[in-house]
């Protein structure tokens, strides 16, 4: 499965991860290597939780264009 991750640095200089499509799965690490690490990780355990609970694995997510 693939999944797209977003990372950004917060006001402490962590790298903050997290997956869109699974709702609440955030995470985050001190380089971008360990964020995506991290994330992986809480992906797997957000969807077997899920799974379990009998929810959805994943919601929709779109890419729109929007002018600015």
């Amino acid at each position: 499965m693939k999944l797209i991750v977003t990372l950004e640095r917060d006001e402490t200089g962590m790298i903050v991860a997290e997956c869109p499509a699974v709702p609440g799965c955030i995470s985050q690490g001190k380089t971008e290597e360990e964020a995506l690490k991290n994330i992986r990780e809480a992906i797997e355990a957000c969807i077997e939780a899920r799974a379990a609970n009998g929810m959805p694995l994943t919601v929709a997510t779109r890419e729109i264009e929007v002018k600015v």
